[in-house]
Formats: C-alpha cells, sequence, structure tokens
C-alpha cells in the first residue's frame, strides 16, 4: 500500500505543470496587449459639420509623458506633426499645440473632406484612434409645382413640393394653414447627393380660397427652410355679384353648371374687358383730333386777319427836301403856311 502510494506522488506531481502552462501563456498575452507608455491614453471625438463651414479636430492625451503626437488625414498623410505641418493645405491650421493636445481645424469644408482622420502617439508600442468627419449638406433649392394655378370648389388637385441636391436626404412635410397633412415622398440619388420630391393630392372648397399651402423641410444642416403657394378656387354663388374668384349665375342654375360653361364665362367676361379697353382707346384718339383741329382752324384765322399792306404817313414835302429834317421843317412850315392862308369873315 506504501509502495503504491509513492508511485503515483510523483505522477501527480508531473501532471500538474501541465496544467499551469495554458494560465502562463494568457498571462502574456495579455501583457503584451496592455499598451506601454505610463498608463497614456488617446482621446477624440467625431466631428459633424455643414459644407463650408469650420471643422476642428481634437487629439487629446491622458497622462501624457510628452510623447509625440500627430494628426493624418485619410489617406494617412502627415497634416501635423507636433506643430509642424509637412502637409502644403493652408486650410489646415493650428489652433493648439501641447503636450497633452494638438488641436487643428479645417476651413471651408468639402464633401472631399469627409473620412476618418487618425491621431497617433508615439509610444512603445505606438497608439492610434480616429475620429471621423461628417459633411452635411443643404437643399440648394426648394420649389413647389401646382397642377393649376385656379381649382374648381370640389376639385382634387396635385402639389409637388422638390428639395434639391442635400446630404442626407431631406425629410419634407406639408401644411394647410396650420394643419399638416400627409405627402408621398420619392427619393433620388446623384452620387454623394440626394433630391427628394413629395407629393401632395388635396381636394380643395371655397373655404381654401386664398390659403397657403406650406412646404418645410426637416434637415440638420438648415433650420425654418420652406415655401408656400397661395390656394385660388373658384366658387359659384347664388347672388347677382360675383364672387371672389367665382362668377354670377341664377339661383337654381348651380347644378347645371360645367366645365365648358365655366370656361365660355371667362371667356366672355375677357372679351367684354377687351371691347371696353378698346372703346375707351377710340374715345381718346378722337378727342384728341378734334382738338387739334380746333386749334388748326383758330391759328389759320388768327394769320388771316393779321395779313396786308402796311402804308407809311410821310411828310408834306419830303420829295423836295435834301434830309429828313428838311423834310420835317418843310411840312411844319408848309401846315404852318395853310393856317396863315385861312381867312375868317364875321
Amino acid at each position: 500500500m506504501a509502495a503504491r502510494a509513492q508511485h503515483s506522488g510523483p505522477a501527480a506531481n508531473g501532471g500538474g505543470a501541465p496544467a499551469l502552462l495554458p494560465l502562463l501563456l494568457l498571462l502574456l498575452s495579455a501583457a503584451a496587449i496592455i499598451p506601454r507608455g505610463d498608463g497614456q491614453n488617446l482621446i477624440t471625438e467625431d466631428v459633424t459639420v455643414v459644407e463650408g463651414d469650420v471643422a476642428t479636430i481634437s487629439c487629446r492625451v491622458k497622462n501624457s509623458d510628452d510623447s509625440v503626437i500627430q494628426l493624418l488625414n485619410p489617406n494617412r498623410q502627415t497634416i501635423y506633426f507636433r506643430d509642424f505641418r509637412p502637409l502644403k493645405d493652408s486650410r489646415f491650421q493650428l489652433v493648439n499645440f501641447s503636450n497633452s493636445e494638438l488641436r487643428v481645424s479645417l476651413t471651408n469644408v468639402s464633401i472631399s473632406d469627409e473620412g476618418r482622420y487618425f491621431c497617433q502617439l508615439y509610444t512603445d508600442p505606438p497608439q492610434e484612434i480616429y475620429t471621423t468627419i461628417t459633411v452635411l449638406v443643404p437643399p440648394r433649392n426648394l420649389v413647389i409645382d401646382i397642377q393649376k394655378e385656379i381649382a374648381v370648389e370640389g376639385e382634387e388637385i396635385e402639389l409637388n413640393c422638390t428639395a434639391m441636391a442635400s446630404r442626407p436626404a431631406t425629410t419634407i412635410r406639408w401644411f394647410k394653414g396650420n394643419k399638416e397633412l400627409t405627402g408621398k415622398s420619392e427619393v433620388e440619388q446623384w452620387s454623394d447627393m440626394y433630391t427628394v420630391t413629395s407629393q401632395l393630392l388635396l381636394k380643395v372648397g371655397r373655404e381654401d380660397d386664398g390659403v397657403p399651402v406650406i412646404c418645410l423641410v426637416d434637415h440638420p444642416a438648415v433650420k425654418d427652410l420652406q415655401t408656400q403657394r397661395y390656394l385660388e378656387v373658384m366658387y359659384t354663388t347664388a347672388t347677382t355679384e360675383p364672387a371672389v374668384h367665382g362668377f354670377t349665375q341664377l339661383p337654381n342654375s348651380a347644378e347645371e353648371l360645367d366645365y365648358g360653361d365655366l370656361s365660355d364665362s371667362r371667356a366672355g367676361e375677357e372679351g367684354a374687358i377687351r371691347s371696353v379697353d378698346h372703346a375707351v382707346v377710340g374715345g381718346v384718339v378722337a378727342v384728341v383730333v378734334f382738338a387739334m383741329l380746333c386749334l388748326l382752324i383758330i391759328l389759320g384765322r388768327y394769320f388771316a386777319r393779321h395779313k396786308g399792306t402796311y402804308f407809311t404817313h410821310e411828310a408834306k414835302g419830303a420829295d423836295d427836301a435834301a434830309d429828313a429834317d428838311t423834310a420835317i421843317i418843310n411840312a411844319e412850315g408848309g401846315q404852318n403856311n395853310s393856317e396863315e392862308k385861312k381867312e375868317y369873315f364875321i
């Protein structure tokens, strides 16, 4: 019994060594995974920016020991090595550099700048994390198309609102006045851009005349972007005066009205307006012509009255006088002589 126990003892000790081998390998692997660098850790955050704005990339170090920090672009080209910029892109500018942070700004961001940017810390072994820049593009244009400019009461019309070239795709909402309506949207993708078109079918009544229909866009890159169109509804009325967008008819003839009658009525009104305009123009022209004729007659009579031969009364004796003074003296003398020759008898 004792010999059997001694024989089994070494076997038991020899079999314990292989059991410890997996545990030792696991410990060695864990030690290799743990980064050395006195507990330094890189920290960064993802960035979302609107196209054309400024994006700021920050690489921060926790428990820094003056290890070198550098920033790389998505093509793994070095943007900044410490406070030096090897990349010849002036849009990248150093905002802050210290032993614990490298902060860089990127101005006038475009879609081509989107992607992963890498922060590297030169420890043993080196550490690396990445931050993602996401570029938002607001809709470049927002347009409402309406099927008919003027609708008839009770008719269903179609409206389409289009938001062009956005990223990501927009969400379109419809409102009639303050009431929200539901439309049907379709999304088209062109390269990295999205165009969204929403269709709205709306049955109109006379109460909708002059009410705005609003197309509003929900997009993370823009706020309060909307456009609107005002409804114009033509409806019938039983009075002898026309409605705002309606027309006049007898009280009991509303059921007999159809679209052809409506078109004829509008055509008649337009023809009457055109005939009135022509009559007014003809009357004005006639008055102007009459005034010009009267003016010509008056001028003719004036010139006729003042046309003729003018006679001058020369002094007597002017023909025999040598000059004008002598003629006047002779004329005065002649008058005196004639007076002297008069005789008076009582």
